[in-house]
């Protein structure tokens, strides 16, 4: 404002401020949302953590991860994998409440703030609807894809006082949630710290095997009792480590069962089994190969399609390849797995249930599932000749197996008599050391030559 010549004058600059703020604005959501999601990143959610210890406030740390997602952006590619953590975010939202964070903080991982007195019983409902919600089928294109969740549960100030013991405690049962079948969730305890950072140190052991090609097959031979002729291998995995020699599968499944590379060593069996089945038909056509399943070859839809790329792949026939499922398995993933199961065996590919006779729930599987064969289990054979309960068992599965015309073969025959106990019984086939253990190529190849069985 100024004066001149007795008049009052007045100067103003207006500047357009829209394109600042609207700059502005991007930078904030730049700095505290994520992108894909539309959640909050992980900077807001540690900084709402911090501001809970701050004010002494009890609150649950939920920390989420996907399983299967990896298969979704191999099979379906990364715009597919997009869409379906930007579903997954909306389902999350969905379980919360308004007071709760919800947050992503990158990849396949989310992470949920439940702040206030919440008890353990309200924080496992919101844990069990996510686990519900995201376990339902999602239409990703034309495709339907199914992933599930793992959730780790940490609370303060029980778990720890500050944010990097409080992520760190529910990442740990998170992980210990993926080890225990994956859909899961599981609340920390002191107890998980060692035996989860052990496993953790197995499975990049593991993950180096394989870059480095340290795993490998051995094949054990499945007998036709009547002629003692040599019908089918079974593929069994082996590792042979650089410093403790060869492993028995005891010390590494478990830990690639519930691990992010189960998938992966699974497609890499079925194809490694399959084309050496294709060079032993030469001279044993009539032979059949069987062939391990991990549960997390179920869990993208794809097996079907996987095992009929490797049969194309090899040229190996349909009717020489059985996939052996235990009742684990199926109980974990049902709802993936009746559908693959069914193109497979429409396909003529043999269906084995493995270890039939262990569980709880063998019996009403069998109508359920297009079955081709049972396999008694070793725990059932190893007394036979002595125990009238197990006799009994043997006897009985055969019988309903030959009413169902499933074919069976016994697991851990050892003996003799074990192996006439069985034939009298009605049991064509058999496996087991009196026939031969577990065999590296060369060694089988040997015992092939050496025992050339007729058909």
């Amino acid at each position: 404002m100024w004066q001149e010549e007795g008049k009052a004058s007045f100067g103003a600059i207006i500047r357009d401020t829209t394109s600042r703020r609207a700059d502005e604005e991007r930078l904030f959501q730049l700095a505290h949302i994520d992108s894909l999601s539309g959640l909050p990143n992980r900077g807001v959610l540690l900084s709402r953590v911090a501001e809970c210890l701050e004010r002494k406030e009890p609150f649950a740390l939920l920390m989420l991860d996907l399983d299967g997602f990896k298969d979704v952006n191999d099979t379906l590619g990364h715009r597919a994998g997009d869409q379906v953590v930007k579903e997954v975010a909306q389902r999350l939202l969905s379980c919360a409440r308004s007071i709760d964070t919800v947050a992503r903080l990158g990849g396949d991982e989310f992470a949920v703030l439940v702040p206030e007195q919440a008890i353990l019983s309200e924080i496992e409902h919101i844990a069990q609807c996510m686990l519900k919600t995201i376990a339902a089928p999602m239409t990703v294109d034309i495709h339907v894809s199914h992933v599930t969740a793992s959730i780790g549960i940490a609370v303060s100030p029980s778990d720890g006082a500050e944010v990097g013991d409080l992520l760190s405690a529910a990442d740990l049962a998170m992980y210990e949630a993926k080890a225990q079948g994956r859909n899961c969730m599981r609340f920390f305890n002191a107890c998980l710290k060692d035996k989860v950072l052990s496993r953790r140190a197995l499975e990049g052991e593991i993950r180096r095997a394989i870059e480095h090609e340290e795993f490998e097959l051995f094949y054990q031979p499945q007998i036709r009792v009547a002629d003692q002729a040599l019908m089918g291998l079974e593929a069994l995995l082996r590792w042979r480590h650089p410093t403790e020699g060869l492993l028995p599968p005891i010390r590494f499944i478990a830990a690639i069962e519930s691990g992010a590379f189960a998938a992966e060593v699974g497609q890499w069996v079925m194809a490694t089994a399959c084309a050496y089945a294709v060079e032993l038909r030469k001279v044993l056509p009539n032979l059949v190969m069987g062939v391990n399943l991990f549960g997390a070859q179920f869990q993208n839809g794809q097996l079907a399609t996987r095992v009929m790329d490797v049969l194309e792949a090899t040229n190996l026939p349909p009717y020489a390849l059985e996939i052996e499922i235990t009742e684990n398995i199926i109980l974990a993933h049902d709802e993936l797995v009746l559908e693959p199961l069914r193109a497979l065996h429409q396909l003529g590919v043999g269906i084995a249930f493995d270890d039939f006779g262990t569980g709880y729930a063998s019996l009403s599987l069998l109508k359920r599932y297009p079955l081709t064969r049972l396999k008694i289990d070793r725990s059932f054979i190893t007394e036979i000749c002595n125990d009238e309960a197990d006799a009994a068992i043997v006897k009985a599965v055969i019988f309903l197996a030959d009413k169902l015309k499933l074919q069976v073969i016994a697991e851990g025959v050892e003996t003799v008599e074990q192996r006439d106990f069985l034939e009298k019984c009605g049991c064509r086939h058999v496996q087991g050391y009196l026939y031969g253990k577990p065999m590296a190529v060369g060694e089988l190849e040997n015992f092939v030559q050496q025992k050339l069985f007729t058909k």
